[in-house]
């Protein structure tokens, strides 16, 4: 029995791997296209891998994917986040949580994962073949052809793992095989401002903030980060995947709205405010900040309304203008930039076409499906690559 899995990422190594596990007696060969393997594994994190999320709640853990929530419920009932620390753990790879739950290994080095996987392959036997894109499958009596440039390969079954595409001219050869492809859009990318001049202060963030589309119900909140560029942080990456196509649609021009201090009651803000001002009416405005802004953050919404920073609290009174900039400060936003270098898109082939028990595909027997080219996407966090881990596994496995 000749496995052949296309695709040399975190999706296509696991689905290899559990192949070999699940089904020692089957040939098991990678496909990749370029002559490098797991390089989002690589570059994730900032080099250090984000493996997973610690979330151990399969009910709380499938709402951070703005696409597939109800489909990946079966998918982490068989191979949860929980199943993913014990795997690597048991091969000597030891994870650890950070504050907002991402987890790392240990070393802080993507290459310890890369290694751990490369070692599976190894010790399973699973040939590698670099260099070889596939052009074409061709549907036999007994299986597949695969067509690469220079060879023709015969394949019992198959694992597609291929990963996401910018373009839907990259999920053609797919088309042609009969799957419905959602197009795909980007997801999980920040926010181009290049008119305003909040990018002055670049490197300024605040740890809760709110963040709206205007026009519309999209609306996220988490830490936001100030760059030269414009926006990013968890609240920014969390509203583009959520919105991945209204952004799209909207050609990345927009309004948002911040609330900076994460507080959407205003009449709770008037209460704290005024609380604020009785106890410290001497102050001056630059020497207190009764919210928990940075300084020069803070500085700058004032001279947005024309407040001088240096009267004092009693001198300022009640002001509608500084309630109005903390809770609904507006933003142009003109066009996006990549989170990084992590490359997330929106799309790819319809889970509508996928059995998500086995991740075989409904319109080609045999053919089977893991990681992000599918239509699953989640927000920032490690959870792509627990999609990627848990669709590999139930695809090695139950290929039989």
């Amino acid at each position: 029995m000749n496995i052949a899995i296309i695709g040399g990422g975190a999706a296509g190594f696991f689905a290899a791997i559990s192949c070999k596990t699940h089904h020692s007696q089957y040939n098991v060969t990678i496909y990749e296209k370029s002559d490098k393997l797991l390089s989002k594994v690589k570059i994730s994190g900032g080099g250090r891998c984000n493996v997973t999320h610690a979330c151990f709640s399969n009910a709380q853990l499938v709402k951070f994917y703005p696409r597939g929530e109800k489909q990946l419920k079966k998918v982490f009932d068989v191979f949860s986040t929980k199943d993913t620390l014990t795997w690597f753990e048991s091969r000597g790879v030891e994870l650890k949580i950070e504050e907002d739950n991402r987890m790392f290994p240990l070393t802080d080095n993507s290459q310890t994962i890369i290694d751990c996987l490369l070692d599976e392959i190894q010790k399973h036997d699973i040939a590698i073949k670099k260099n070889h894109a596939v052009i074409a499958i061709e549907k036999r009596e007994d299986g597949f052809n695969l067509v690469f440039a220079n060879e023709t390969v015969h394949a019992n079954k198959i694992i597609i793992a291929s990963g996401g595409s910018p373009k839907l001219s990259g999920f053609t050869w797919l088309e042609k095989l009969g799957h419905v492809i959602e197009s795909p859009v980007p997801s999980l990318f920040t926010f181009n401002m290049p008119q305003e001049s909040i990018t002055e202060l670049m490197g300024v963030s605040v740890g809760k903030a709110i963040v709206k589309v205007q026009g519309n119900k999209l609306k996220q909140d988490g830490a936001l980060l100030i760059t030269h560029w414009g926006m990013s942080g968890p609240a920014i990456l969390k509203l583009s995947a959520w919105g991945a196509r209204v952004l799209s649609n909207l050609n990345y021009h927009f309004k948002i709205q911040v609330n900076w201090i994460g507080i959407e009651n205003e009449e709770e803000v008037r209460k704290q405010l005024s609380h604020q001002i009785d106890s410290f009416k001497k102050r001056k405005l630059s020497n207190y900040i009764p919210f928990q802004i940075p300084s020069r953050l803070w500085l700058f919404l004032l001279q947005k309304i024309d407040i001088n920073p240096e009267i004092t609290w009693e001198e300022l009174g009640k002001n509608n203008k500084l309630i109005n900039v903390l809770l609904n400060d507006v933003y142009q936003v003109e066009g996006k930039t990549t989170f990084k270098e992590e490359f997330v898109t929106c799309g790819g082939v319809s889970l509508n076409n996928i059995s998500m028990e086995t991740m075989q595909s409904k319109v080609c027997k045999d053919i089977y499906f893991a990681g992000e080219v599918l239509d699953i996407d989640g927000v920032t966090g490690g959870f792509n690559f627990q999609a990627a881990w848990s669709t590999g596994f139930i695809a090695g496995k139950l290929l039989a």
